[in-house]
């Protein structure tokens, strides 16, 4: 599995976690800048932000893919749909969570997020 990190730097117990949790190994991560100007528009820059993966469209298409998303919350949503466009579906995505009480504040992956199970789920709400 590829790993496109677009947040803050994964430990090694977070890449060990993320194994754990998918039951595959990480054979790569992509660390990638998701610093956007926001006198400029966005989709532009999520844009230059997918590319820089250095993927190609077959690789986008049939490699496995993990995501941790930009923090800025536009720029996560922006970032899916750019990649969705891409991959043909949603990736799945990391959700990190704060540790209680750790001084200095640090971080612990909570899950790995199939965000296109969530999306197959929902259209069986349209009503």
């Amino acid at each position: 599995m590829i790993l496109l990190n677009y947040a803050h730097p994964l430990t090694p117990d977070h890449l060990a976690h993320i194994e754990a949790l998918t039951g595959a190994a990480i054979a790569q991560v992509i660390e990638l800048n998701s610093q956007i100007d926001p006198h400029r528009p966005l989709a532009p820059q999520v844009v230059a932000m997918a590319d820089a993966a250095g993927l190609t469209p077959i690789q986008w298409q049939t490699e496995s893919l993990l995501i941790n998303l930009p923090s800025l919350n536009f720029s996560a949503a922006c970032l899916l749909a750019e990649l969705h466009g891409r991959m043909g579906y949603f990736p799945p995505a990391l959700r990190l969570r704060p540790v209680k009480d750790a001084i200095p504040p640090r971080f612990e992956v909570a899950e790995v997020m199939n965000l296109q199970a969530v999306r197959e789920e929902a259209r069986g709400r349209r009503g």
